[in-house]
């Protein structure tokens, strides 16, 4: 089981804050494909990942990154600050 996480448009699109997945996805990319396909809102909030990013743990990743051992995914839109 991982705790996956959304923020701002990407918690918009798919209408959760958050939920808990029993997925076999390997990387990060694997558990998008998995979601993507689950419902339209998750193919749409997933449609461009180049404008997400990813945390593991709280420790920011790449789409490649293995998900074994990880509890948390969370992705949200990159920030910027001022």
């Amino acid at each position: 089981m991982v705790d996956v996480l959304y923020f701002a448009w990407v918690r918009e699109r798919i209408g959760l804050p958050k939920e808990q997945l029993d997925t076999t996805a390997a990387t990060v990319m694997d558990l998008v494909e998995e979601l993507r396909a689950r419902e339209e809102r998750y193919a749409v909030a997933f449609s461009d990942i180049s404008a997400l990013k990813v945390a593991l743990d709280q420790e920011l990743a790449d789409f490649n990154a293995p998900l074994e051992g990880v509890r948390e995914v969370a992705f949200f839109p990159p920030m910027t600050g001022g």
